[in-house]
Formats: C-alpha cells, sequence, structure tokens
C-alpha cells in the first residue's frame, strides 16, 4: 500500500507531457525569456544608444521618444495591431477578428506556445521598429507630432508590412524569406527614416556643425544591451526551442562580431584612430544584417555577412551623409535600410543547405538562388515603395494638425527644455 501510495505522488509531481495538450514547456519557457530580450532591446537598450548619440540638450527627448513609442505601440497592438498582422487571409493586411484580443484566454495556442506568449513576443517587434525611426529625427521634431507619426505609421506601414510577410500575405505567397524582420523591421524604419530625414530637413548647423555623440559610455552600454537582446530577437523567431533557435543565436553572434571588427579597422586605416562608437555601429550593422538570413545561413554565411555588412553599411554612412547631405541624424538608413536589404538578398547565395555557408536546412526556392534573388528584390521593392509613400503621405497629415518640426529657437535651446522642460544633467 505505502510503495503504491509513493508512486502516485511521485506522479502527482511530475508534469504531464505537454505534447498530449499541444503545449511545449520548454519552447514556452524559451519564447517567455526571447520576448523579454526583445523589449530589453529597445527598453533600456536602443533608448540609451540614441540617448548618448545626440548632444546632451536633447538626451531626455530621446528617452521620452522611445519610452512613450513603446507604451503607444503595445496599446494598439492589443486594440487591433494583433488582429491585422496575424489573423485574416487578406493579401496586404489582416481583419478585426481578434480585436482587443478577442477570443485569446489562457488556453490558446499559437503552435507549441500559448498564443498570449506569441501575442507579447510579437508587439515587442511592434515597438522596436518605429523606436528605430527616432533615430532619423533627433533632435528636431516635435514631441506631440512623433506621437501621431508614430500610431499612423504602425497602423499603415507596420501592421500590413507584418501580415504581408509574416501571417500568409502576398509576399508569403511569393515565397519572400525574412527569419526575424530584414524587410518587415529593418528595411521599414530604414525607409521611412530616409523619408522623415528628407521631409523635416537636416538640423541647424548640419553638416558643418559640432554634432558629436555627447556620452559615448551611454553608447556603448546601449549598443552592448542591443547585442545581447538580439539573441531573443533572431533565436526567438524560430519560436521553439529547437537547433534552428541555436544556429540563429550562433550566426548572429558571429555576424555581429565581424561587422563590429571591419567597421572599426575602416575607421582605423581611414581615420588614424579606431573609434568605440564606430566598433559599436559596425556591431548593429552586422545583427541588422544577419537578421533576414539567421534562419538559413551557417556559421561561414555568418562570417561573409557580416564582413559585407561592415564595409557596405560604413560607406552607405559616408555616402548619406557627405555626398547627398541627408541629415539621417543616427544613420539608420545607412545601417538598418541598407544591412537589411543586404542580408535579403545575401541568404539566396549563403542560405541554400548544407556546407560551410549554409546551415542545414532551407525555404530556398527549387529553381535556386537566382529564382530565390528574384522574389527576394520584389519583396524589397515592394515593401519598399510602399513604406516610402505612406510614410510621406503620414507626415503630410500629421503636419495639418501640428507642426512637424520644433522651432529654431527650440532647436537651439534644446529639445530636453521646449518639449519636456527638464534636463539630462542638473550642473552646479
Amino acid at each position: 500500500m505505502f510503495k503504491k501510495l509513493l508512486l502516485l505522488t511521485i506522479l502527482g509531481l511530475c508534469p504531464l507531457p505537454a505534447s498530449a495538450a499541444g503545449l511545449e514547456t520548454g519552447d514556452t519557457a524559451w519564447m517567455l525569456t526571447a520576448t523579454a530580450l526583445v523589449l530589453f532591446m529597445t527598453l533600456p537598450g536602443l533608448a540609451l544608444f540614441y540617448a548618448g548619440l545626440v548632444r546632451s540638450k536633447n538626451v531626455i527627448s530621446v528617452l521620452m521618444h522611445c519610452f512613450a513609442i513603446a507604451c503607444i505601440a503595445s496599446v494598439i497592438w492589443v486594440i487591433y495591431g494583433y488582429s491585422l498582422s496575424f489573423r485574416g487571409d487578406g493579401a496586404f493586411v489582416g481583419d478585426l477578428s481578434a480585436a482587443f484580443m478577442s477570443g485569446i484566454g489562457r488556453g490558446s495556442l499559437s503552435g507549441t506556445i500559448p498564443e498570449t506568449v506569441f501575442v507579447m513576443f510579437q508587439m515587442t517587434f511592434a515597438i522596436i521598429t518605429p523606436a528605430l525611426v527616432v533615430g532619423a529625427f533627433a533632435e528636431r521634431m516635435k514631441f506631440t507630432a512623433m506621437c501621431l507619426f508614430s500610431a499612423l505609421w504602425l497602423t499603415f506601414v507596420y501592421f500590413p508590412a507584418c501580415h504581408m510577410v509574416w501571417g500568409g500575405g502576398l509576399l508569403a505567397e511569393w515565397g519572400v524569406i525574412d527569419f526575424a524582420g530584414g524587410i518587415v523591421v529593418h528595411l521599414t524604419c530604414g525607409v521611412a527614416a530616409l523619408v522623415v530625414a528628407i521631409v523635416l530637413g537636416k538640423r541647424t548647423g548640419f553638416p558643418n556643425a559640432q554634432m558629436m555623440p555627447h556620452n559615448r559610455t551611454l553608447v556603448v552600454i546601449g549598443a552592448a544591451m542591443l547585442w545581447v537582446g538580439w539573441f531573443g530577437f533572431n533565436a526567438g523567431s524560430a519560436l521553439a526551442a529547437n537547433a534552428d533557435a541555436g544556429m540563429a543565436m550562433l550566426v548572429t553572434h558571429i555576424s555581429a562580431a565581424v561587422g563590429a571588427l571591419t567597421w572599426m579597422c575602416i575607421e582605423w586605416m581611414k581615420q588614424g584612430k579606431p573609434t568605440v562608437v564606430g566598433i559599436a555601429t559596425g556591431m548593429v550593422a552586422g545583427l541588422a544584417t544577419i537578421t533576414p538570413a539567421a534562419g538559413t545561413v551557417g556559421p561561414g554565411g555568418a562570417l561573409l555577412i557580416g564582413l559585407l555588412a561592415g564595409i557596405i553599411c560604413y560607406y552607405a554612412t559616408q555616402f548619406i551623409k557627405s555626398t547627398l547631405k541627408i541629415d539621417d541624424s543616427l544613420d539608420v538608413f545607412p545601417v538598418h535600410g541598407v544591412g537589411g536589404i543586404l542580408g535579403i538578398i545575401m541568404l539566396s547565395f549563403v542560405g541554400t543547405p548544407g556546407g560551410f555557408l549554409g546551415a542545414g536546412a532551407s525555404g530556398i526556392a527549387e529553381g535556386g538562388p537566382m529564382v530565390q534573388l528574384m522574389i527576394q528584390l520584389k519583396g524589397v521593392l515592394f515593401i519598399g515603395a510602399w513604406t516610402a509613400v505612406v510614410t510621406w503621405i503620414i507626415l503630410k497629415l500629421v503636419s495639418f494638425v501640428t507642426d512637424l518640426r520644433v522651432s529654431q529657437e527650440s532647436e537651439n535651446e534644446g529639445l530636453d527644455i521646449t518639449e519636456h522642460e527638464e534636463r539630462g544633467y542638473n550642473i552646479t
């Protein structure tokens, strides 16, 4: 009798196999962790990274932008963003069947994880994408305009792009591969950044005035947080604790390290000294570029992608600022936009299964790399054009409600005081 009671007690303490109910506890635990990591990328990672790159009179402004966007995106995502992105079978956008989380409860599953976890994971992507655009209009956009722009941009750019690529929409039907956001995140934020920078115009004194980063310590701290958080971004996109997640994490780290070293070496050769802002920016370029390819490439492919990211994104930054004289304040388009496009293109060639470059699994079109390349390019051109046109329209609409740009006096004094009546540093 005692043995039977002991056996029943042991069985009672052991959880039932999760697969019996369709839920995998290991996958769920990993996705909860990945979700926290991706939110960590924005708050505090990106916020500190951007805050260190601007002048001291605008540090609070940038922090406020990132924090407010996180809140705005979260609320909109719950009300209708998730539904428009992942429900319905429309070619361009979903439906409102899950508005206000309708029909999503404790027992709802998305694959092997609770749907609530999937909702939250994808929410963190919706948070960081418009937050990245902040880098283009830093130090000169009104806070009111930023709030309105971010809400409209999520609704009419991000949600449709997300549905078209990840929600079973048009680009998914074409066969476009975007593992973790080369198109959905980096292309959209990069193109939007370029449009916003052109529409708003240059900061006063650009490019001759001294607009150097005011706190490189914050830049490095924020960059380090982005690097760590990116493991959730890419490895989490496997949506399971499996071999795909492991490979995605490995190639993400490799590309970041190679991109950072490449950028550092270019600066070293051209300027005579390596800079900490340079190595941090090269790391971000390597991360952005590997993002769409993290599910298809292997270590060799990551080495190549990181190398190309460091070279191409560096020279794209110089071209945008020095040649075109476009004041994309914190280099959003040349780092994220160009990096995302490069990764989308490169996965066609280094994402083939097996070998040193590929990861052993692939969704590459049966016709081979060139066929997949044409599919990828079509996706880039479509979403790029969609983003550019709609972003411009949104800016025009917002301008009817409020000024897009602060006054000359406000810009000179700094947005911390004029927009928020606060200072980042109280020096006595």
